[in-house]
């Protein structure tokens, strides 16, 4: 039997979506064929995203924004929804056994200077992460890694 694929599906896939890829490939990306992310209407990477990423050593500056529409027909096995919008509009996957919400607030919608708005995207960021840990250990993964966080 293959490995599982899981899709995380935001809005732009510009910011929560594209970290929460990372955070999942560091994590699990040997359980799964393959882990990606897409957005309803894709925007182009976010510079503050890619910065907080490299703060925790995950180089995403290569990501590209994809549009949930190519990979409409394709089977999922979990689908994970990260912004109320792409819960809201989330087109239908037929075969995926796990549809999961995990609600975070656009950090990209934040307007303030360049430190206040880092602080919004770590933020994020820790969130995303103590998240996708959380559900590693009530899914009975027994393979735990170190947070990717860093002290402020």
């Amino acid at each position: 039997m293959p490995n599982p694929r899981m899709l995380i599906l935001c809005t732009g896939n510009s910011a929560r979506s594209q970290m929460a890829e990372a955070l999942m490939k560091k994590y699990r990306s040997e359980e799964f064929s393959d882990i990606i992310s897409a957005g309803l209407d894709p925007h182009p990477l976010n510079p503050y995203a890619v910065r907080v990423m490299q703060e925790v050593g995950l180089d995403i500056s290569s990501y590209q924004s994809k549009d949930v529409k190519s990979y409409l027909g394709q089977h999922f096995t979990y689908l994970i929804t990260v912004c109320s919008n792409a819960e809201a509009r989330c087109p239908i996957f037929p075969g995926v056994i796990y549809r999961l919400y995990w609600p975070f607030d656009d950090p990209a919608a934040f307007k303030g200077d360049d430190e206040e708005t880092l602080k919004v995207f770590r933020k994020t960021r820790d969130l995303i992460d103590s998240r996708i840990r959380e559900w590693m250990l009530e899914q009975g993964m027994k393979k735990i890694y170190p947070k990717a966080t860093v002290s402020p």
